[in-house]
C-alpha cells in the first residue's frame, strides 16, 4: 500500500490570470521510500510539499494517506493527522530564538499525543541522534547552520512521524554541510522513515533512491 498517493490532482490559484500550479499529478510513494522531487523555482514543488502536509487541499482530485482520503476532514483533523504521520524540514529552520535546543525538539510534541512523562527523554534522544547531545541548553543563535538545522531534523522526528517531508533542507548550507546533513536523511530512511525532499539543487537529488522531477505543474520519473 502506497503511504503516499496524489490521484488526478491539479491546484488551482485564482487570477486573473489563473495559475494552475499542478495539473493532473499522479503521485504515489510506498512506506519506506526516498523519493526526491527536483525542479526550479516556480515549478510547483512548494505547492505540492504543502498538498503532501496537509496545509493545502487540491482544486481537484485526491490525496490519500496512509490508504486514507484526506478530502473530507476538517482542519482540527488534518492538523492532528499532521501531528501523528508527518514531520517537516525547511531550509529557513524554523527554530525558536530563544529557546533552548531541549525546548525547540519539545515543542512539536504538545500536539502529537506524546505522553507528558516521555517528552524529555524522547527529546534528548533525538538530539543524540543527530550528534547534538551535547547542545541540549544551547540557543540557536550559537549554533552553526549545520547544527541548526540537525536541530530542526530531531524536531521534525522525535513524534516518529511515518512521513518526512522536507523543502529544501541545504538550501542556506555549505557544501560539506549540506552532505552531512543529507547523510543523516539516509540513516533515518535506513531506520524505515519515509522521505520526500523537494530540491532544485541536483546534487541533493540524486541521493534519493528515486527521483522525479516537476516542469510547469507536471511530474515525471527521472531514469
Amino acid at each position: 500500500m502506497s503511504l503516499v498517493e496524489l490521484q488526478d490532482v491539479t491546484r488551482s490559484f485564482p487570477g486573473p490570470p489563473e495559475v494552475q500550479a499542478l495539473k493532473g499529478v499522479n503521485f504515489a510513494v510506498q512506506e519506506g521510500e526516498y523519493v526526491s522531487v527536483i525542479g526550479p523555482s516556480g515549478s510547483g514543488k512548494s505547492t505540492m510539499l504543502n498538498l503532501l502536509g496537509l496545509l493545502d487541499r487540491p482544486s481537484v482530485g485526491e490525496y490519500r494517506l496512509a490508504g486514507t482520503s484526506t478530502g473530507a476532514l476538517n482542519e482540527d483533523q488534518r492538523a492532528a493527522v499532521r501531528g501523528r504521520f508527518i514531520g517537516f524540514v525547511f531550509q529557513a529552520f524554523h527554530l525558536m530564538p530563544r529557546r533552548s535546543v531541549l525546548d525547540n525538539v519539545l515543542m512539536p510534541m504538545q500536539y502529537s499525543g506524546v505522553p507528558r512523562e516521555e517528552r524529555e527523554p524522547r527529546a534528548r534522544e533525538a538530539l543524540e541522534r543527530v550528534g547534538l547531545g551535547h547542545r541540549v541548553d544551547f540557543r540557536p543563535g550559537s549554533l552553526s547552520g549545520g547544527e541548526r538545522q540537525r536541530v530542526a531534523v530531531a524536531r521534525a522526528v522525535v513524534s516518529r512521524p511515518r512521513l518526512l517531508l522536507a523543502d529544501e533542507p541545504t538550501g542556506n548550507l555549505d557544501q560539506a554541510t549540506s552532505a552531512e546533513v543529507m547523510s543523516l536523511f539516509e540513516e533515518l530512511n535506513a531506520d524505515g522513515l519515509t522521505l520526500v525532499v523537494i530540491t532544485h539543487d541536483d546534487n541533493v537529488a540524486a541521493r534519493a533512491h528515486r527521483r522525479v522531477r516537476i516542469a510547469d505543474g507536471r511530474l515525471s520519473e527521472v531514469a
